[in-house]
């Protein structure tokens, strides 16, 4: 499987080609997508542990599927302080899935090694770890990464019509560290979440697959760019079916690390 990583190299970005052992090739360019099409030139080698990793992709929009797995669905019932909360389950059975925009030109976005952020207005905020996947110039997926789509239940909970303002805030979202070109769309993806304080004790840690998603990667791509003129590299982050407990919310300085099998581990720290 091809893995792409983005990365500081003599101070300058670049794309590279990740390697058994932990070795990068570092490319002559910084286009991560023509990296996983076999476009450029090794230029250097380098070790992963030694480079400054960037966001795998400078997605222009971040697009979320929600409500993807029963568990999430079964948060968002938890959560709803409404009579409105019927609308979760009636769009887990639905045809058309839950999507919203993430995200814009990474204005809200961090890669590896980031800090995330919660809402100042928030008391009750909880990453929610899934695959993310990349879409290409035709409207096809082309690879995936990890994604954490940080969220506000308390906010999301009081009224559906406030989901804008639970998912999109500065720091609210990241992906990364690498991007992988699956050479089966249909196999399933292992997803894990890990979740410490500043001083390393685990707060939470969970594990879950894509096995257990309602919808296929495929079938969630297909509805985003429905009539929809998505930008080639953007990226459509696939749902939770990982909830931490409800007495758990983020803290500044909680590291929270999302695993998916195949692409690496993406780690960030929660900021003040």
């Amino acid at each position: 499987m091809t893995r792409v990583v983005r990365a500081l190299h003599a101070g300058t970005p670049r794309a590279g080609l990740l390697r058994d052992g932990g070795v990068v090739e570092v490319l002559d360019h910084d286009d991560a997508l023509a990296a996983l099409r076999g476009e450029g030139a090794t230029s250097a080698e380098a070790r992963l542990e030694e480079l400054h990793l960037l966001p795998p992709v400078e997605a222009p929009e971040i697009w979320c599927a929600g409500v993807t797995y029963e568990r999430s669905r079964d948060a968002r019932l938890e959560e709803a302080e409404t009579g409105a909360r019927d609308v979760y389950a009636l769009v887990y059975e639905a045809e058309r899935p839950e999507l919203f925009l993430k995200d814009a030109a990474m204005r809200r976005t961090v890669g590896p090694g980031g800090e995330i952020r919660v809402r100042s207005d928030s008391r009750w905020t909880v990453p929610e770890p899934e695959l993310g996947v990349v879409i290409g110039a035709g409207g096809e997926p082309v690879a995936v990464t990890c994604g954490n789509d940080v969220s506000s239940r308390d906010i999301e909970g009081a009224n559906p019509l406030y989901i804008p303002q639970a998912k999109i805030f500065a720091g609210g979202c990241a992906i990364g560290p690498a991007l992988a070109a699956p050479s089966d769309w249909d196999a399933p993806w292992t997803i894990r979440l890990l979740i410490a304080d500043a001083d390393g004790a685990e707060l939470f840690a969970g594990e879950t697959t894509t096995a257990k998603m309602r919808r296929s990667l495929r079938e969630l791509v297909s509805w985003v760019v429905r009539d929809n003129p998505v930008p080639p590299g953007s990226v459509l982050l696939t749902g939770t079916g990982l909830v931490p407990p409800d007495d758990y919310t983020l803290a500044p300085g909680h590291v929270v690390e999302v695993t998916i099998d195949g692409i690496g581990t993406l780690t960030n720290t929660v900021g003040s």
